[in-house]
């Protein structure tokens, strides 16, 4: 499995489109900073075919450390949650989705 970094997302768009690396590294980046500045105001993004990204509140609860053993108080926490969206679901598996 190879790993693909937004620099490599960045100059497949820049090819495709004929922009400049540094207008689509700026453009990606931007539309990453909104995402991370909607989800901190609570917000839920919905991005069709693609799928949700949504804010979820983990509840505290008592741990255990592995290694020693002692319990240790985990402290309720935000976190990011994304839901696979249909178009996103169908072309990873491979085999279309059919209704019903």
């Amino acid at each position: 499995m190879q790993t693909i970094t937004k620099r490599d997302v960045c100059e497949k768009i820049a090819r495709k489109t004929e922009n400049t690396h540094t207008i689509v590294k700026e453009t990606v980046q931007l539309f990453l900073d909104e995402l991370i500045s909607e989800l901190a105001q609570g917000h839920r993004i919905e991005l069709r075919d693609f799928g949700v990204f949504e804010i979820r509140q983990r509840a505290a609860r008592k741990a255990r450390n592995p290694r020693t053993g002692a319990e240790a108080f985990v402290p309720a926490k935000n976190v990011v949650v994304f839901k696979v969206g249909k178009l996103m679901r169908e072309r990873v598996s491979g085999t279309p989705q059919t209704a019903g």
